[in-house]
Formats: structure tokens, C-alpha cells, sequence
């Protein structure tokens, strides 16, 4: 018998929408990926997630959102999802090498920020390597930081940093910054803010945490080294989303394409958190987009 409703992923998108939709004794099958939990697996302390006034640990907060679904008959399957098939009923969901069928599918894969690709980089993020210049600038108050990166998202994150940084340095492979004139005017013209361009990170340096980088300039190949006290990395984000293109439509940059925000063009899918949002990406937002769907689903359920 086919379930009412299969979750795939296990961030705050998709475990909202479990929570809510267990809630209403749906029984959701929630389908994590072998490596639950989405980018607050990755973050150390969370600041900004309401409820929370002392802050809490990006895994802690999975694990309670994942007792809380639990609770409400919510259950779990820890494997990845290998296809999906939505051209015909029931919707057909692939994961661990069995096929499940469902009436509804919440999908929320969730997006990867891009890194470096250097060794040292995993090791201090959540120690002083970031790639979310909004969820981690208050932690650098009277700190000098690195942004990497010479787009929109670079120049938003280094404005936004100020606030709080006695510096920013904006480090940028390239002889020409990538952003818009506008932002470009906007962080050139901010005292606090400098830039390093044709210039990358070779290393970055530290102990238990982040207290230097080692830069290359990419003209002359010369390295040198700077004391940093934290390094944002504000490159991009890859929406997870490979194994949809084909099923479901994707802009350009491979993000979901949604009507009334979380649905997609076919009757009973429903998309949730930063797969469909390149914008917001923050826990808080994924979480609603998830009870959104959830409330899509009791709707497509009843009228079913």
C-alpha cells in the first residue's frame, strides 16, 4: 500500500514537514540520506533559530526537530535516494535499492555551499571558517575576517559583516570583481572593507582554531602569510538537485521552480527549504517552507 507521505531529506525543511504532517497521523516516511541533517550539521552554535535564547548546536537542534517528528509516529529511513518517478500514481520514490510508493512527496535535498577544496578548510569550519556571512558575523565582533568570493553574495556578506568585524578583506581570484556595479559601489565605498584581487587561499592556518591564511597571488605565484581571525566562504550554492533534472523543472542554475512556493508542476510534489531558495537559505525559512508543504499535503490528502 502506497504511504500517504514520503519525505526526502532531513534538514529543518524536511523535518518541519514531518513534524507537521505526522501530526496529523500521516505516519510520514522520512528518507535522510546517509548523511542527515542538511548544513546545521556543519554549524556549531546556532544563534538565530527562534526558541533558543542561549543559542543551541546545529546537530542538537536536528536531533530534537528528529525526536519531536518521532514523537507523532514519523519514521525514518537512513538511505539516499537514488530516482524518483512521478509520471504516473502512486509517485514512486528509489532509496537503498527499494522503490516506495506514496500519494504525496515533500522533496527537501536541501543545497551545498561551495568550498575551496583545500584540506585545512574542513578543518576549521564551525572554528572560524564559515559560508554563511548572515548566520555567523555576529560571533567576529571586533575581529578581522576574510570574505572569499567576487559575486553579489560576496559583497552582501562582507557589507554585512562590518557590522559587526573591525575588518573585512575581500580576497578574489580574478583581476575583475564579479558582482553587480551597484554592490560593488556599495562595499567599495565601506571603510571597513578592502580587497585583495587576483589573489587566493592557499592555506589557512591555525591551531584549535582559525588565526592566519597563507594567500597566493595568482600573477606572480608568490605567497604570503596574513593573521585572520576567521574566513568566510561566499562562492555559491549548489542546489541538490542532479537527480530531479528531467522530473521537475530547474532554472538555470538548477534550483527547483516552484508555483505558491513550495509546489511544483505536478499535482502531489512539493518542494521545501533551499533547493528552491537561493535567496533567504536560512534554517528558520527552510523550516517554514517545510510546514507549508505539510499543510499542501492535508489540503491534496482531504480532497483525495
Amino acid at each position: 500500500m502506497a504511504e500517504k507521505v514520503i519525505i526526502i531529506g532531513s534538514g529543518p525543511a524536511g523535518l518541519s514537514a514531518a513534524i507537521y504532517t505526522a501530526r496529523e497521523d500521516f505516519g510520514p516516511l522520512v528518507i535522510t540520506g546517509t548523511k542527515g541533517g542538511g548544513q546545521l550539521e556543519l554549524t556549531t552554535v546556532v544563534e538565530n533559530y527562534p526558541g533558543f535564547p542561549e543559542g543551541i548546536d546545529g546537530p542538537v537542534l536536528i536531533q530534537k526537530l528528529k525526536a519531536q517528528a518521532q514523537r507523532f509516529g514519523a519514521r525514518f529511513v537512513e538511505e539516499d535516494l537514488s530516482d524518483v518517478d512521478f509520471t504516473a500514481r502512486p509517485l514512486r520514490v528509489m532509496a537503498g535499492g527499494k522503490t516506495y510508493e506514496a500519494d504525496t512527496v515533500i522533496i527537501a535535498t536541501g543545497a551545498n555551499a561551495k568550498w575551496l577544496g583545500i584540506e585545512s578548510e574542513k578543518r576549521f569550519i564551525g572554528r572560524g571558517v564559515s559560508s554563511c556571512g548572515t548566520c555567523d558575523g555576529p560571533f567576529f565582533k571586533n575581529k578581522n575576517v576574510i570574505v572569499v568570493g567576487g559575486g553579489d553574495t560576496a559583497m552582501e556578506d562582507a557589507i554585512f559583516i562590518t557590522k559587526f568585524a573591525s575588518s573585512v578583506t575581500v580576497v578574489h581570484r580574478r583581476e575583475q570583481l564579479r558582482a553587480s556595479k551597484i554592490m560593488q559601489d556599495h562595499a567599495r565605498s565601506n571603510p571597513k572593507i578592502r580587497f585583495m584581487l587576483n589573489t587566493t587561499i592557499d592555506e589557512i592556518l591555525g591551531d584549535q582554531k582559525v588565526t592566519g591564511v597563507r594567500l597566493k597571488d595568482t600573477v606572480t605565484g608568490k605567497t604570503t602569510e596574513m593573521p585572520i581571525d576567521g574566513v568566510f566562504i561566499a562562492i555559491g550554492y549548489s542546489p541538490n538537485t542532479a537527480m530531479l533534472r528531467g522530473k521537475l523543472r530547474l532554472d538555470e542554475k538548477g534550483y527547483v521552480v516552484t508555483k505558491d512556493e513550495v509546489k511544483t508542476e505536478i499535482d502531489g510534489v512539493y518542494i521545501a527549504g533551499d533547493m528552491a531558495d537561493s535567496f533567504y537559505r536560512q534554517a528558520a525559512t527552510a523550516a517554514a517552507s517545510g510546514v507549508k508543504c505539510a499543510l499542501h499535503v492535508r489540503e491534496y490528502l482531504m480532497r483525495k
